[in-house]
């Protein structure tokens, strides 16, 4: 029996379970063998060869919104730790979201666009930098991180936090603009698409959003070991996916008060504050990452390209 099968074996039960928690009757997961034998599992053999003793391994993990980040960052979380009996904590970007409140400040001192979370910027990134500090170093004493509620647009109250209570062999550090480059300030001046023709007119909140990706997410970003790239073949896609995302999440908290879910207008205006970044990557990330996964319209990996 290959290592590949032996694997297989042993992780499919739970990754099956996972798999099954994130469909919903009319969006399920087809060909989850060929995914987990011919993908993943490949990807995360190439992860645990290179994993040292007593040094945290950090991989980012990247890709458009509604790419399937949670859900591959997940399974590769089950695979590595069932398989590989490696010690692995996930954590999205998106957790550290600024506060409804910081974001609200910050859109009346810098853009009102600021006030929508997702771009850089709208980041704790200190809080960020701190937990990659800590993870590389030698000891690492217990650790609380935030976590993320997009119901209700702000983060969860501190007892429900995340608790890392040992040091990790790999942190997985999943977010659509994780890995981003900055623009050229030439490149900033034609909008891209009518939120920024009519809501950005003196260019403001792009050069906000690309001083942050030049300066601090770049140095955040230096802090990673790898990084894996999930790459769509074009932005409608990613705008089709991400209006299945917000479904689930109606589904999910249907009996929530005050839900802050979108309904389908907001999602696209929403969608259009990521576009720039995201389009960007798709011609510059493909060359720098260390794992391109090639996704086809039907959300399923295609291809993996290993980089030097």
């Amino acid at each position: 029996m290959s290592q590949i099968s032996a694997c297989l074996n042993k992780v499919k039960k739970p990754c099956y379970r996972f798999i099954s928690t994130q469909e919903i009757s009319s969006e399920k997961f087809k060909n989850k063998d060929k995914m987990l034998r011919s993908f993943l599992i490949p990807v995360c053999f190439w992860m645990a060869k290179k994993v040292k003793k007593n040094k945290t391994m950090i991989v980012g993990l990247s890709g458009g919104q509604g790419t399937g980040k949670t859900t591959i960052s997940s399974i590769i979380k089950i695979i590595l730790e069932k398989y590989f009996k490696l010690n692995v904590f996930k954590i999205s970007i998106d957790d550290f979201y600024k506060t409804r409140k910081e974001r609200i400040i910050l859109s009346k001192k810098v853009h009102p666009l600021l006030k929508t979370r997702g771009v850089p910027g709208t980041h704790d990134i200190d809080m960020m930098l701190n937990l990659f500090r800590k993870v590389k170093a030698k000891k690492l004493k217990s650790l609380s991180l935030p976590k993320f509620d997009k119901s209700i647009d702000d983060r969860l109250s501190k007892n429900k936090w995340y608790k890392v209570k040992s040091k990790p062999d790999i942190v997985i550090f999943e977010g659509w603009c994780v890995g981003a480059k900055s623009q050229s300030t030439k490149q900033l001046i034609k909008p891209i698409n009518s939120l920024e023709r009519f809501n950005d007119k003196s260019l403001k909140w792009r050069k906000y959003v690309n001083l942050n990706l030049k300066n601090k997410y770049k140095k955040f970003h230096s802090m990673m070991d790898c990084l894996l790239y999930l790459k769509a073949e074009n932005f409608a896609l990613l705008r089709k996916w991400r209006l299945v995302q917000e479904k689930k999440l109606k589904i999910k908290n249907k009996n929530k008060k005050n839900s802050k879910v979108m309904n389908k207008q907001e999602v696209l205006n929403f969608m259009m504050t990521y576009q720039r970044i995201t389009e960007h990557m798709f011609k510059t990330a493909t060359k720098y990452s260390s794992i391109v996964m090639s996704l086809n319209g039907h959300h399923q990996i295609t291809k993996l390209k290993y980089n030097k």
